[in-house]
């Protein structure tokens, strides 16, 4: 099963709302930022499915669902182009936002972790930071569901007997890794 939502960022500088649209597997916690844009028409989210379902390539038949919320952005095309691969959308009863629950609950992180605490000065640097964060947020993050284990881990696992913790700074110490140091 997939989720997908947008959620806004301020520029800083340029004054403008930059949209973010993004999937999230359900089954693994894994985030794939699909693009950010100041106009999130129809035409454009139509194309970042399209994108999904190429970044997919073989493995569109993995899912069976993909849940969204009634957004304008997202069109009766945009629900072709998943339909086309086997993907049902369903869409969530209108102002509950709590039955797309995983969407909410990776735009509070990311807005707690990373964009909250700085200031996006354009969209490039919006891309830039939400890249990185997805990175960290695959990769590194522990989730709880998982049991304290990255959505995909790009490092072995590290047993718990270790004492000795080395940390390093990412997006400039606004999110730090922590790690076993070497014996």
């Amino acid at each position: 099963m997939l989720v997908c939502d947008f959620f806004h960022v301020d520029c800083a500088v340029t004054l403008k709302r930059s949209y973010l649209l993004f999937v999230m597997e359900v089954a693994t916690r894994y985030v794939q930022i699909l693009g950010t844009t100041t106009n999130p028409d129809a035409a454009w989210t139509t194309q970042q499915a399209r994108n999904l379902l190429a970044y997919f390539c073989d493995r569109a038949d993995d899912f069976r669902f993909l849940i969204r919320d009634w957004a304008g952005q997202f069109t009766t095309s945009f629900d072709a182009v998943l339909s086309g691969a086997g993907i049902q959308v369903v869409k969530i009863p209108p102002r509950c936002p709590r039955a797309n629950a995983y969407a909410e609950r990776f735009v509070g992180t990311a807005r707690r972790e990373a964009t909250d605490r700085l200031l996006i000065i354009n969209e490039q640097h919006l891309r830039t930071v939400l890249q990185r964060y997805a990175t960290h947020y695959n990769h590194r993050r522990p989730h709880q569901a998982l049991q304290l284990t990255p959505a995909r881990p790009d490092h072995p696992i590290a047993k718990s007997s270790c004492t000795s913790i080395r940390r390093r700074p990412v997006l400039g110490g606004l999110i730090n890794k922590y790690g076993h140091a070497a014996a």
